[in-house]
């Protein structure tokens, strides 16, 4: 006799009903309190900024137009804080040298790093040795360095003019003469500082695609013209960044000459920052002090704008 087939029996699945999406109002009770979250993760970082970065820059901002003295109360005088400052001979010889300060350590402390990038990323040994020597000065706390320039500047007995009398050449007088205190600072801060320049650079360089370059030795470019064609439209973002970071940076110079000249001589190396130490610390004029803070305060705030909408855009518009 043929055998019945089994009848199979399929396991009935139960059908779930579709679930309506959440309400509006409890969507954005969790957005709400995801948010929450987030910001009691950054309460600490937030408490930090405000108490000693946006309150002290809030209160020099009412400072500067207030007469104010320590032990005694605000005075409120309106813009007489920037008539007085305006009026002070060191204030246009600081800003002059701030402004040269700033153009020398962009044609010096600007180019020597980008070379020494270029001549790190064509080594092919002890490439890791070269980076730390290059980053060392970074790692020596600025007021160190700053004393052993001083030393080295010394027009008695100090190496720099040991060196020149060695070989047989004239003397200078480097910080202690008032055509060439300037460009010594600016030597101090580009060597001081360089070194996280050129590792910036160099990670710069390491990213520009090898192809470029072999196409550029095909069509029979020299070293100069790749740099030319090549490495400089290629890192041309970079540059860009670094060159208003090095703007923003030298302008608030202050350790140098405080440490090496104090602001001699002839105040020639008297800064913007400089002199606002010596306002408040050295006069006795918080008033004044926080006026000439927020002069520089606003053209630094207009060199940031540049940068934070480069840096938006992604260089779309370098």
């Amino acid at each position: 006799m043929p055998k019945t087939a089994q009848r199979r029996t399929v396991p009935k699945v139960p059908i779930r009903p579709v679930q309506a999406p959440p309400p509006a109002r409890d969507r954005r009770r969790r957005r709400l309190a995801d948010q929450a979250r987030a910001y009691g993760f950054l309460l600490g970082g937030l408490v930090c900024f405000a108490l000693f970065s946006w309150y002290p820059a809030i209160r020099a901002v009412v400072i500067a137009f207030q007469k104010y003295t320590p032990g005694s109360d605000p005075e409120w005088v309106g813009t007489a804080n920037f008539t007085r400052v305006f009026a002070d001979p060191e204030f246009a010889a600081a800003w002059r040298n701030t402004l040269v300060f700033t153009l020398l350590a962009l044609l010096i402390g600007f180019v020597i790093p980008f070379v020494l990038a270029l001549v790190l990323n064509e080594l092919r040994h002890a490439k890791a040795f070269f980076r730390v020597v290059v980053y060392l000065p970074v790692m020596i706390p600025p007021v160190v360095s700053a004393l052993l320039w001083k030393w080295f500047y010394d027009p008695g007995t100090g190496l720099a003019n040991e060196a020149l009398r060695f070989v047989h050449l004239p003397t200078s007088n480097w910080s202690n003469g008032a055509d060439t205190a300037l460009i010594s600072l600016v030597l101090v801060a580009t060597w001081a500082n360089m070194g996280g320049t050129v590792l910036i650079y160099l990670a710069a360089l390491q990213s520009i695609p090898g192809e470029l370059y072999e196409a550029a030795e095909l069509d029979g470019a020299n070293l100069p013209q790749r740099i030319r064609h090549v490495t400089i439209p290629q890192t041309r973002f970079v540059i860009l960044m670094l060159m208003l970071l090095q703007i923003i940076a030298t302008m608030q110079v202050f350790t140098e000459p405080f440490v090496i000249t104090g602001g001699g001589p002839e105040n020639a190396t008297v800064t913007v920052l400089y002199l606002i130490y010596k306002y408040a610390f050295l006069y006795n004029d918080f008033g004044g002090a926080c006026a000439l803070s927020v002069l520089l305060l606003a053209l630094l705030g207009a060199f940031s704008a540049v940068y934070l909408r480069l840096t938006r855009t992604g260089g779309e518009d370098a």
